[in-house]
């Protein structure tokens, strides 16, 4: 039986990375206000651990970017299928990814997409041509490295 799963990075500030990389991919920014809001009116949580982002609750250190056409909890907001989930960390980026994510723009659309992506704030690392093909390697405003094919 198949896993689901979904990618978790680590963030400096993790509501701007989910919006960076949800405008980058046309994906969605999770609302997880309602289940936020329903949890601070409880008293379940300190109001400390969340905050406003996007325009609607969120939490201080998780935001996520999903695909619009995937399932989701209603009561939470959470993705169940592509997904990307920020996590705050303390530290900084120090050293190159282990994973990176590859968008597959096409040999004939590469070249708008990767100034669409420096408009978001992405910007180039290099430009890459070999015997297999040719890519762009670029850095979300994070540092964050990946490709656009």
């Amino acid at each position: 039986m198949p896993l689901d799963w979904k990618i978790v990075v680590d963030a400096a500030d993790p509501h701007a990375q989910a919006g960076f990389w949800a405008a980058a991919l046309g994906y969605e920014i999770e609302d997880n206000s309602p289940l936020v809001e329903r949890l601070l009116g409880l008293g379940a949580v300190p109001e400390a651990i969340t905050t406003t982002a996007h325009g609607r609750g969120a939490w201080l250190d998780l935001a996520a970017a999903r695909h619009p056409d995937d399932p989701h909890e209603p009561e939470s907001g959470t993705g169940l299928g592509r997904r990307l989930l920020f996590q705050r960390v303390p530290e900084p980026k120090t050293v190159k990814n282990r994973l990176h994510l590859d968008v597959h723009a096409g040999p004939d659309r590469r070249d708008a997409e990767v100034a669409r992506l420096e408009r978001l704030g992405a910007k180039v690392v290099r430009e890459v041509a070999e015997p297999g093909g040719t890519w762009t390697v670029m850095a979300d405003p994070e540092e964050n490295e990946f490709c656009v094919q």
